[in-house]
């Protein structure tokens, strides 16, 4: 199957493995040999990386949201960056039988099939955790049922009825009220069908919907006549709750509440912003440039002041990061799985986070927050990735991202690009050659209309044919790793055609049709020149991804939710395509921020940038996280060398990187910091200890096990051992690490959060300004992670009723992420309802305090 020349005329030139003097039998013919063959290690279990967020507990809080890790495998994007590949010896036959079944069996390890056994065991679940009264958790355990039931089975009315007594208890009556609806809709039992509707009525009660709330029980009181069985338990039970409610609504009528204003209903600041004529979603502050170093990228037409709003775009496509968890061990033990993911905790179209999920109607795996998502998503892409769920899982979500690109493009607007790129432009893969064109366009509306991804008037915008001209860089990839993603992508396709789904692919049937595919009866060895045409886009995209893949990333809740001030920490959720995003270049030091609502980004100004300056992203490494040669390193998974101003001043420099000083070892006698690669001396001439580097490096994983340890202790309400662990942890520490090492305010931070679980909101605050200063060493005093920091601090300082101190550090915490995160965050809400919720205080408080 040939997908492109640009492809093969590199596997072509690999050294070949068959017949002396052969040069057409190149891979394939090592791989019937039985060699040893490169595995994507999404494949196996993922490895973690390091550019999304830096490793580590403290690190990765403090990670930058909004990052573009761009994996080297084809299928990375789980739980952060993977580096390199791993290499493992497997044997490959040459019947493809052989090689069938072997896909197929990692293919079971991920499960999205529909198993009534499995909702029966998730239900039961659920029902045991509704009777600890962790009703939390038991909401996630229905909607786990939920997603096993069968369609138009009768137990998926008891998934979302008992899901709704779960949401009642925990106040989410409008939720409550939408999961009772589902339960009626799927043919609710009619003799439990009393006990639903009157916590419908008392919903309605609650909600103030006085009316329906009526209406609601005489719903209940006319089943209840129809039934003529009113001497049970359970029927006087309800005709005594029947009363009640009765008399609720009536005084309710009788004494009508004053109107309520909401509580916390700021009026959200609007943001000035004018649309620039030639990039969708940009500011006009911006323009699109070109040149021969930097290829496309974006600059300041205008002075630029920190927190404006540069660019507002939606994903064009974006798949969920699943979680390592719903990959299972290759075995035929049945284990259902009750840890929450990603996969459990957010929407699979629109990356809403779920309360009662809507699942899909043919597969366990996709959830939606709504009917109305779940409808387009299945119109979109999903009628045809449903029953792939299982490979897609396995292979990876680069995999998965290039399916649902193709799809949510058209088969039309797929194939009329692939062909152009065969008769057009034939510089379209060599972009020497196009820079040398291109460098001499003018900047002006005629210049931009020659720019890769512009449309024919010059407009760059936010579309498949944007997404088509990303830059592959097909000649960079290794051939081992482009005979890789060309075997995954035969994979899936070869799986549609199967399946028959090739015509919904390629939109030649109605959606009746589709919702119903039918297998195919002989299967073709070969694929037909249509899905040759996807599978060439597919791989485009997959190559595409390692440079251009963006992480979504969201602020998510870390330990238990239960105390006063809530933990978050950046969590990559999405791995996805943005256009108009990937125009910006990288730098070491950036000048610019990404936060995201949804599947929707938003850039804005970290600093003031002068007019003429070009705008920067971070793709991972950042000064203040990694020396320049780890930087380095990492980023030439993008093929580019950094020239970044950061890192040309650190290279030019003979004085060691303030990151490197700041996360050094120390000397056990004198404290002063020690010097060398494998064995460390004290750079104190007077002291003469000298230590291997090896011997520090283990006593530093003990010491991070036992902070794990103390973590643990908390998790389990021992908060008093777990003080007495990390206090020991510091002095451990103070004879190990120099004084403004990452792991120094981490412990400070661990340190705040048990004594905020235990009230003493001074002793918190204390701990918590120690990590603040750590943090401000490393970060600067404007960074979004000190703004997080001080968000907590803020939290901390209004527990403990210090007004004055809170109110300053709330002002503080606004000022920087307002910068970075603008007026919508949930931060920022939350800090604007303190700061309202401290000044309505009584004036002598406020005085005394």
């Amino acid at each position: 199957c040939k997908l492109s020349y640009w492809l093969f005329s590199v596997v072509r030139r690999k050294r070949c493995a068959g017949a002396a003097g052969c040069r057409h039998r190149s891979i394939n013919g090592a791989a019937r040999r039985r060699v040893a063959a490169l595995r994507c290690p999404v494949l196996g279990r993922p490895r973690p990386g390091a550019t999304g967020a830096v490793s580590g507990g403290f690190a990765a809080r403090h990670g930058a949201p909004g990052l573009r890790p761009a994996p080297v495998s084809c299928g990375a994007g789980w739980d952060g960056v993977r580096r390199g590949w791993s290499v493992e010896l497997i044997p490959v036959s040459c019947r493809p039988e052989v090689e069938v079944a072997a896909l197929q069996r990692l293919c079971r390890r991920a499960r999205a099939a529909k198993e009534p056994a499995a909702a029966r065991f998730y239900r039961e679940e659920g029902n045991r955790l509704f009777g600890l009264r962790q009703y939390g958790a038991a909401v996630r355990l229905y909607s786990q049922a939920a997603s096993h039931e069968l369609p138009g089975s009768p137990e998926v009315s008891l998934c979302f009825a008992n899901r709704s007594a779960a949401l009642f208890r925990l106040g989410c009556f409008e939720v409550c009220l939408e999961d009772i609806a589902r339960a009626e809709s799927h043919g609710y039992p009619n003799r439990l069908l009393p006990k639903v509707l009157l916590r419908k009525a008392e919903c309605l009660l609650f909600l103030g919907r006085l009316q329906e709330a009526a209406d609601a029980l005489s719903v209940v009181e006319n089943k209840i006549a129809v039934d003529g069985i009113v001497t049970s338990p359970t029927h006087q039970t309800l005709l005594g709750k029947l009363s009640q409610l009765k008399v609720k609504i009536h005084e309710k009528e009788s004494c009508p509440e004053a109107a309520r204003e909401a509580c916390g209903d700021i009026q959200r600041e609007s943001e000035i912003w004018e649309e620039n004529d030639s990039i969708s979603g940009a500011s006009s502050s911006l323009s699109l440039k070109f040149d021969t170093e930097r290829g496309r990228h974006l600059v300041a037409s205008q002075d630029i002041l920190p927190g404006q709003s540069l660019l507002k775009e939606e994903a064009f496509v974006s798949v969920l990061c699943p979680g390592e968890s719903l990959l299972l061990q290759d075995s035929s033990e049945t284990v259902w799985d009750t840890r929450v993911t990603n996969a459990d905790l957010y929407c699979h179209r629109c990356l809403r986070q779920l309360l009662a999920s809507v699942p899909c109607c043919g597969c366990s795996y996709a959830k939606y927050c709504s009917q109305k998502c779940a409808d387009t998503a299945w119109e979109q892409y999903h009628r045809t990735e449903c029953s792939l769920g299982p490979l897609l899982l396995t292979l990876g979500v680069f995999c998965h991202v290039a399916l649902r690109t193709v799809l949510l493009a058209g088969f039309a607007e797929v194939g009329r690009l692939v062909e152009w790129s065969h008769d057009g432009d034939k510089d379209l893969h060599n972009p020497e050659a196009r820079c040398n064109h291109l460098s001499e366009a003018a900047d002006t509306r005629a210049g931009t209309r020659g720019i890769p991804g512009c449309n024919d008037s010059g407009r760059y915008q936010s579309s498949y044919q944007a997404v088509f001209n990303l830059l592959p860089h097909a000649e960079k990839h290794s051939p081992e790793h482009k005979f890789l993603c060309m075997l995954s992508v035969i994979a899936i396709c070869k799986q549609l055609q199967e399946a028959g789904l090739e015509a919904a692919v390629l939109n030649q049937e109605s959606s009746e049709k589709w919702s119903k595919p039918k297998a195919c009866e002989k299967p073709s060895g070969e694929l037909s020149p249509e899905l040759k045409t996807v599978a060439e886009a597919m791989l485009r995209h997959v190559l595409q991804l390692q440079c251009n893949a963006q992480a979504i990333t969201v602020m998510q809740e870390s330990g238990s939710r239960d105390g006063a001030v809530v933990n978050k920490k950046p969590v990559r959720l999405a791995t996805a395509f943005f256009p108009v995003l990937s125009l910006l270049n990288h730098s070491c030091w950036p000048n610019i921020s990404v936060s995201f609502s949804g599947t929707a980004a938003t850039v804005r100004a970290s600093q003031p940038i002068p007019s003429g300056q070009e705008v920067l992203h971070c793709y991972g490494p950042h000064r203040c996280r990694m020396r320049v040669a780890e930087r380095q390193q990492l980023l030439r998974q993008y093929f580019f060398e950094c020239r970044c101003q950061a890192c040309l001043e650190e290279l030019e420099s003979d004085v060691k990187s303030v990151v490197a000083m700041r996360n050094s070892f120390c000397c056990p006698s004198c404290r002063a910091p020690m010097q060398g690669e494998d064995m460390l001396c004290c750079s104190n001439e007077a002291c003469a200890v000298s230590v291997s580097r090896e011997s520090l490096s283990h006593r530093l994983q003990d010491l991070q096990q036992q902070i794990k340890n103390a973590l643990e202790l908390l998790r389990a309400r021992k908060a008093d051992q777990a003080i007495r662990m990390l206090q020991k942890c510091q002095m451990d520490a103070g004879n190990l690490l120099s004084p403004e090492h990452l792991l120094m305010g981490e412990m400070e931070d661990h340190l705040a959060q048990v004594y905020a679980t235990l009230g003493k909101w001074q002793e918190a605050a204390r701990h918590l300004q120690r990590s603040i200063e750590i943090v401000e060493m490393h970060h600067g005093p404007s960074s979004v992670e000190i703004g997080h920091e001080l968000f907590k601090l803020a939290q901390i300082l209004f527990n403990g009723f210090a007004v004055s101190e809170a109110l300053s550090t709330i002002q503080r915490a606004e000022e920087i992420l307002l910068v970075h995160c603008g007026p919508q965050s949930t931060q920022i809400q939350e800090l604007q309802e303190m700061k309202t919720c401290l000044l309505e205080l009584p004036r002598s408080i406020l005085q005394r305090t």
